[in-house]
């Protein structure tokens, strides 16, 4: 069994919990790995709260769920003012806040942010299940 899904949010607070909750119900669905699934909703967390709070510019965001039985593909994408990931990668491991894309990397696999200036920001993660 297999699961996809595409959501386009409103950039509001209230849109994280909500996708969160979604991605929850999709791995309960297909029964994965209870560690997975909660490394997994923190790195979702971490990406779309990002969006929220960073994405100037942009009205809402797109977030992709591919969920499997062993294997789960996130992508979410805005069309905000977009960042550059090495220098904020380098800045979130030692600051006191701003740590959501090192906690990304450190709780995804194939991890890739993509960002330019004014055209927006894709931040793509995935996780496999034991």
């Amino acid at each position: 069994m297999r699961m996809s899904v595409r959501l386009n949010l409103p950039r509001e607070v209230d849109s994280v919990p909500a996708v969160r909750r979604l991605l929850r119900c999709a791995l309960s669905i297909l029964r994965a790995d209870e560690q997975a699934g909660s490394d997994l909703e923190i790195a979702l967390t971490e990406a779309c709260a990002n969006v929220v709070k960073h994405a100037d510019g942009a009205q809402g965001y797109e977030v992709h769920l591919e969920v499997g039985e062993n294997h789960c593909s996130i992508d979410v994408v805005d069309d905000g003012s977009g960042f550059e990931p090495a220098a904020e990668l380098a800045q979130s491991a030692t600051n006191e806040h701003g740590r959501g894309l090192f906690l990304i990397r450190a709780l995804a696999e194939n991890v890739r942010m993509q960002s330019s200036p004014r055209t927006g920001s894709l931040i793509h993660f995935e996780k496999s299940f034991a």
